[in-house]
């Protein structure tokens, strides 16, 4: 234990309470507001599940280990996440209850039924009768009837019932097929939950008792199943053994309840003994227990309520270095090309597959897939191209968590199309996102390799901030081959000229260049963007840098289980966490300066599942026009005084120092207004503005004077 690092789980829900801040944000649209708090309750979701689970299972298998950041054991650390997750759920409820008042006055109301005019309630009368009825399934617990499984995330409706003085329990699972919310029929956005209206016929649905306690509740279940369990090894098809996974994962034991309500104490007793969960892990919720209907709300809002409650639109903009009208492969040959998203649009790396899969010189196309979206092109194309006769390999992650039976549904598309693929390794999960396009010109081989730091999802790449570089550098080209004839015979150990690969060089490589800036003192110099960062061995590096006077900037989404600041320790770190319009996912790091910078893009954050469990590819970046480009990037985020909030040594994140007269930087802002600018500038005049800045200090001060803000 050190007092420089920190618990990885309350470092991850200090995050996310830094994603809920943004609902009180009064410079957020109220709807976007209303957004950021379902974001906050599906990474809630998504942590209990994960973390909590696997924290649970430890427990439960009688392990107690201690963690080296804090000093806690597993038994601690669920005592912690429990305490702190109870004031997360008491601040969400404050927020979310000034929110929807504030919404009101907008006319868009979550009611409750006894807000309902008489009219609405025989609508909803009829719309129990005729649509939420029939698909019911009511269910009492006595000797005849156990007390049945409860899915995963499933809402549910629970009461006591009274049968000729005696208790019995009845449960009514709402059925998926049903829509969270119903819409009432007026020129307002009003709307009223479906459990609600459940439960405003509890009497009738169980007409030959008396309810004498009724409430809405949702079960959370452990996730994190070890696909290497021997429960899973069926010895053939990897595949199948993913499908056997995702159905067992709904049986997993329980690791939180939450209530819409407070409930006797001998109803609670009952629910906490049949699902097998102590006090501590019962949380009361009086705001829906999911809430994926804030995205649609806008659908059913004329356009200038759109306007007004959420966030100006704005498109991925042309690449002004890019001419879609022109051969993309051409284009890369010329020089290298970087996308920087969600600023930029895909559609160059999309179009450039189209050509790829057409061209008569392509002999071959090798990608790796972690996460696609539900539609994608990208498919068509690499289909389109095993269809003509070209050898398509696809790395494909049917892992990749909550996504599994989406890569399986690709997986088995692509497969018929005639691609070959490759499932990944055992125990390492290929999270790496390279694309090589293989063609034969003029009697030898040329490399198209494209490297980016997120998956090749065309829906996230308008809402995650990411780079993706396009080269045809040949050394970046062999390297990438070579990557993929390992992947192909399952070589983890192989050596790469310049590419950093893990499990077997990342690390190693990164902690040389850490000692490489060690070497100059207090003239070393070191820029990190990541995710999160937990590797023990990587933080104790980052302290001896700061040790040793090396200026550290990092930028660090979150979490972040390095502390700055610490007198002796980390004293020469900084450490800003963005949270905004758009998720930061951009992985770059940066060692030295000026000529003897070594810059490198990457889709490795420094977590020890990356840096040792899964595949994972950093880039270098050697252009310089595209080492200005990253640079805008890092300094824009370096200079946010809006989102961004300066981590502590104790822990607590903090708005950034302003003086009165400071400009007021918000980086995505900055950034989108600058993807703006450029794609509307003739392709002439961008070569000569960036030509005459002359460095990227000048570069953006002509941008922070551009009154976007």
């Amino acid at each position: 234990m050190h007092n420089y690092t920190q618990n990885r789980e309350l470092s991850w829900l200090k995050f996310n309470e830094r994603v809920l801040q943004e609902a009180v944000d009064e410079t957020v649209p109220l709807l976007e507001r209303l957004k950021f708090i379902a974001i906050f309750t599906s990474n809630l979701d998504e942590f209990f599940m994960i973390r909590v689970g696997s924290l649970s299972e430890l427990i439960h298998l009688k392990e107690n280990p201690v963690d080296k950041k804090s000093g806690m054991n597993t038994e601690e650390q669920l005592e912690a996440v429990y305490e702190e997750v109870q004031r997360l759920y008491r601040e969400r409820e404050e927020i979310y209850e000034d929110l929807e008042k504030q919404l009101r006055i907008h006319g868009i109301g979550n009611l409750c039924y006894r807000e309902l005019e008489n009219g609405e309630k025989k609508f909803l009368k009829k719309y129990f009768h005729e649509i939420i009825e029939p698909i019911l399934s009511p269910q009492i617990v006595d000797q005849h009837h156990p007390f049945p499984h409860l899915q995963n995330k499933t809402v549910h409706i629970g009461a006591v019932l009274c049968h000729k003085e005696r208790e019995l329990f009845g449960v009514i699972p709402v059925p998926a097929v049903l829509p969270p919310i119903i819409y009432l029929q007026d020129e307002e956005v009003r709307y009223i939950r479906t459990e609600e209206v459940i439960i405003s016929n509890l009497e009738e649905i169980y007409a030959n008792y008396t309810v004498k306690e009724k409430v809405s509740f949702c079960i959370t279940r452990n996730a994190d199943i070890n696909v290497n369990d021997e429960a899973f090894d069926f010895g053939y098809d990897f595949r199948k053994k993913m499908k056997k996974v995702l159905t067992q994962r709904r049986r997993l034991a329980a690791v939180r309840l939450e209530l819409s309500d407070q409930v006797s104490k001998k109803f609670l007793d009952y629910l906490t003994e049949k699902i097998n969960l102590s006090k501590k892990q019962v949380y009361i919720t009086h705001i829906p227990f999911r809430m994926d209907y804030a995205y649609k709300l806008s659908l059913h809002m004329n356009a200038d309520k759109v306007r007004a409650l959420t966030y100006s639109s704005f498109e991925p903009q042309n690449n002004p270095q890019i001419d879609l009208s022109r051969s993309i492969i051409r284009q890369a040959e010329q020089q290298d090309i970087l996308l920087s998203l969600p600023y930029e649009s895909l559609q160059p790396f999309i179009q450039l597959l189209k050509e790829a899969s057409e061209d008569p010189d392509v002999v071959s196309i090798k990608i790796t897939i972690y996460r696609l979206a539900s539609h994608a092109k990208l498919v068509d194309y690499l289909c389109n191209a095993a269809e003509r006769g070209k050898d398509v390999t696809v790395v494909i992650e049917l892992r990749a968590r909550f996504d599994e039976q989406n890569n399986i549904d690709w997986s088995e598309r692509l497969e018929d199309a005639g691609c070959t693929l490759i499932y990944g390794f055992e125990e390492y999960k290929v999270h790496s996102k390279v694309c090589l396009i293989t063609r034969r010109e003029n009697g030898g081989i040329r490399y198209i390799t494209q490297i980016g730091t997120g998956n090749y999802n065309e829906n996230t790449a308008k809402q995650y901030t990411d780079l993706s570089l396009i080269t045809a550098d040949p050394d970046i080209g062999n390297d990438a081959a070579n990557f993929f004839r390992n992947m192909a015979i399952g070589n983890l150990e192989g050596k790469y000229d310049r590419l950093l690969v893990s499990p077997n060089t990342l690390k190693a490589s990164v902690i040389d260049l850490i000692n490489g800036e060690i070497a100059k003192g207090a003239g070393g110099r070191i820029i990190l963007k990541l995710n999160s960062i937990t590797d023990l061995d990587i933080i104790e590096k980052l302290k001896e840098a700061s040790c040793a006077g090396v200026r550290i900037d990092m930028i660090v989404r979150g979490i972040c289980c390095i502390l700055p600041g610490v007198k002796g320790k980390t004293e020469n770190i900084q450490i800003k966490s963005i949270v905004g319009r758009y998720l930061e996912h951009s992985r770059i790091y940066c060692f030295g300066e000026g000529a003897e910078e070594k810059m490198y893009i990457s889709s490795a954050d420094f977590m020890t599942r990356n840096t040792e469990r899964r595949v994972e590819v950093a880039c270098p970046i050697v252009d310089e026009r595209v080492k200005a480009k990253v640079h805008k990037v890092l300094d824009a985020c370096l200079a946010d005084n809006v989102k961004g909030r300066i981590l502590q040594a104790d822990a607590v994140y903090t708005e950034v120092p302003q003086e009165k007269d400071d400009k007021k930087i918000d980086c995505q802002q900055l950034l989108m207004s600058e993807a703006i600018e450029a794609a509307a500038q003739p392709k002439e005049e961008v070569a000569e503005n960036f030509r005459k800045t002359g460095s990227i200090a000048a570069f953006f001060k002509k941008l922070f004077t551009f009154s976007a803000f």
